[in-house]
């Protein structure tokens, strides 16, 4: 049966995530029923993975303009200025429910289509990034998400040449049934040679690049934007294959096209793929768009109209050309060995009209599509309602620790501390040469090429923190990238996002998504850190675990800063025997929601730590400077475990021992208090305002045997994984 000739019953509707109010503005936005290939193209534009219908109010609330800015939210990927005529093009992304269902090309293709979101504004990749959450260790199903994940971002970005670089991994039984997948690209492109997406000239030909159109990934848009049931496995066709042979081909010839002057728009096909596309390209320039879909280069037979739009295959493009360029731009990709169609041209209707077999089988006006797109201000818990919800158990009396030393080395090879060797020697974080920090350190640094400048990539977020006070939450995960990439010497440019949160028809998560809003907001105006792009990625829970868990709420934070001078960059190693060892912002007062109270104490109870936002500003200042004057031999941030596990990773990384001249008691040692850094320096350099720890020395650390902290830090996943 025809997709024109279906009849639209309320199941069918529905069965498309469409209430009853959405159907209703399709009526009145078409004057008339749809045929079910237009109710697939509103279906998808209209989901919350492409519309962000229950974020978009509270993301206007996000600062995303500064002087370095070039391009803010809204594009493809975010534009920041580096100097010298040059831009870093950037954006995080989430393929969380595909990698739960299929873990290795789930993220693959997540890889895949972060990369795609760069080089479509005409910048070359450079670096890759990612953020994992799993749920506890031990869950039958883990080890297999794990394996499939890394393998899966290792496998495409190492056969692409995009060294991955860093990231972060951290677990909890929230994400038992819901794992959360967020995948980040940087690139660098020439100020004078951004693309944009906006489609123009009416007559200009609307051109098709890449691989061929398949089945796979049919409603992958509506899948993100619904949480899990029982039958999650069955939603495995909704996962697309990728293949990153084909995507180093496109990226290469989109870039020789991008030297020329042939291109008026370009848009990669992501979610909803040719739909949101073209869409997007034609909303955007305020013009129609007529497809021909017999034009488009099909895998399989028979595919109808409906199929073609909202098909999610992998490695694809769409363009608009200057006319007569056509044939220059046909011969560039036929000799990269990639397909090359018209598929139709742009128009002044307005309307996005599509033939199929000589019969028009869609014709919708574009500006309901886009304008008219549901927008909701859903209810959120207040305050109080949360905290009460939320059931954070307060902090209480605190045992102080009978054994520090042995509390460091359980810490050291917990689940969120121990050593991601495992996962990044995975990966392929050396090629193109230009990788000048490694995984392990606070941030990554991957050099400008041909040039001395380097770009730093942090990505960063503690949910838990999130999970007892989001607001504080927000602020922390801002303030901690900010801390991250201050380390290495840094100055912070701008920041992506990815917001994983569960379902926001609930009251007590759209506080959660608010408050770490309200938190992340604050945070980037007081340190002049816009965000300049980013990822809604919502309904994150799942009912296979039993009882409808949802995941703590993870607004994952990917930040990038720029080092003139990369000789002069910072790493977490202890660099010489005698060196100072000085704490920069304070001692540890703050144990809620700490590691150590979890691993240790046994107990997820108190606050969060506060932020105070004026102290990491000049705290990140005076570090920087530490760097860049030459001053500080080594720097670490104080994260997750407190101030003994940033001094047990610092002696691991440089293979020298402390000798420490203070007493630590519990908090002091383990204490999660923010704006924190160790840093060293020769012995004749003094640093106001910073407490003296003692000096680097032996092979000890609170009189562990380095040996033994290794063992104990390295050993957590290669026993899980070979387990």
């Amino acid at each position: 049966m025809s997709s024109t000739a279906t009849q639209i019953t309320p199941e069918i509707v529905a069965e498309h995530g469409l209430n009853e109010e959405e159907y209703a503005r399709v009526l009145n936005a078409l004057g008339r029923e749809p045929n079910l290939t237009e109710l697939g193209i509103f279906s998808v534009m209209w989901s919350e993975h492409c519309s962000y219908k229950s974020s978009r109010i509270h993301l206007k609330k996000l600062p995303t303009e500064g002087p370095q800015v070039i391009c803010g939210p809204g594009e493809n990927a975010g534009v920041v200025d580096i100097g010298d005529g040059q831009a870093a093009i950037f954006k995080m992304e989430s393929h969380n429910h595909p990698s739960y269902i299929e873990p290795y090309q789930g993220a693959a293709t997540g890889v895949g289509g972060i990369l795609r979101d760069v080089f479509t504004m005409g910048a070359r990749p450079i670096a890759n990034m990612n953020a994992l959450r799993f749920g506890r260790p031990d869950h039958p199903k883990m080890r297999h998400l794990i394996s499939g994940v890394v393998r899966g971002i290792g496998g495409y970005g190492n056969c692409v040449g995009v060294p991955t670089v860093g990231g972060e991994v951290n677990f909890h039984p929230a994400y038992d049934g819901n794992i959360l997948v967020n995948a980040m690209t940087v690139g660098i492109a020439d100020t004078d040679k951004i693309f944009y997406s906006a489609a123009s000239g009416v007559g200009n030909p609307i051109v098709y690049v890449g691989s061929k159109t398949g089945r796979d990934g049919i409603h992958g848009a509506t899948m993100a934007s619904a949480d899990f049931g029982e039958d999650s496995d069955a939603k495995r066709p909704t996962v697309q294959v990728g293949d990153p042979f084909t995507e180093k081909l496109l990226i290469e010839a989109c870039l020789e096209l991008m030297a020329s002057d042939a291109i008026v728009a370009i848009q990669d096909m992501g979610a909803a793929g040719l739909t949101s596309s073209s869409v997007e390209m034609a909303s955007k320039g305020g013009v129609g768009l007529l497809l021909n879909m017999d034009a488009v280069p099909q895998r399989e037979t028979g595919m109808t109209a409906y199929e073609m739009m909202l098909s999610e295959s992998q490695e694809r493009m769409l363009m608009v050309l200057k006319p007569g360029r056509e044939a220059f731009a046909e011969a560039i990709f036929h000799k990269w060995e990639l397909d090359f169609a018209i598929i139709g041209e742009v128009t002044d209707t307005g309307r996005m009209v599509l033939v199929h077999h000589g019969e028009t089988v869609c014709d919708i006006p574009l500006a309901p599509l886009a304008d008219d797109a549901p927008l909701y201000d859903r209810p959120a818990a207040s305050k109080e309602e949360y905290k009460a919800w939320a059931g954070v158990k307060p902090l209480g009396d605190i045992p102080e620790s009978t054994d520090i030393a042995a509390d460091l080395l359980k810490l050291m090879a917990s689940p969120d501390i121990a050593s991601r060797r495992w996962i990044w020697e995975q990966y392929d974080h050396m090629v193109g040469a230009d990788t000048v920090q490694r995984p392990g350190g606070d941030a990554a640094v991957v050099r400008v090429h041909g040039s001395n400048k380097g770009i730093a990539i942090s990505t960063d977020c503690t949910p838990r923190y999130c999970y007892a006070d989001p607001y504080e939450g927000g602020k922390q995960a801002i303030a901690e990238c900010y801390r991250n990439l201050s380390a290495v010497g840094a100055t912070p440019l701008a920041v992506t996002n990815c917001l994983n949160f569960a379902n926001p028809q609930r009251p007590e998560i759209m506080a959660q998504l608010t408050g770490c809003l309200d938190g992340m907001g604050d945070a980037c105006r007081a340190l002049d850190f816009p965000i300049v792009s980013g990822n809604v990625s919502l309904y994150n829970e799942s009912k296979a675990t039993g009882g409808g868990s949802a995941i703590l709420p993870t607004p994952a934070i990917g930040g990038i800063g720029l080092l003139a001078d990369v000789d002069k960059m910072a790493t977490v190693a202890f660099k010489n025997e005698g060196d100072i060892i000085w704490l920069v912002g304070g001692e540890g007062t703050h144990l809620g929601q700490s590691i150590w109270l979890r691993e240790v104490a046994g107990r997820e109870a108190g606050p969060a730590p506060a932020v105070d936002l004026t102290v990491e500003k000049a705290n990140g200042a005076l570090v920087r400077d530490l760097v860049l004057s030459g001053k500080a031999t080594a720097v670490h941030d104080i994260a997750d475990g407190g101030l003994l596990v940033t001094l047990a990773e610092m002696a691991l990384a440089g293979n020298i021992g402390a000798d420490l001249s203070v007493t630590l008691s519990t908090v002091q040692a383990f204490g999660e208090d923010q704006g924190r850094y160790v840093v060293t320096a020769t012995s004749g350099v003094e640093i106001q305002g910073a407490t003296k720890l003692g000096v680097t020395s032996g092979t000890t650390i609170a009189g562990i045997p380095l040996a033994d902290l290794r063992t104990a830090h390295e050993g957590f996943f290669p026993a899980l994984m070979d387990g």
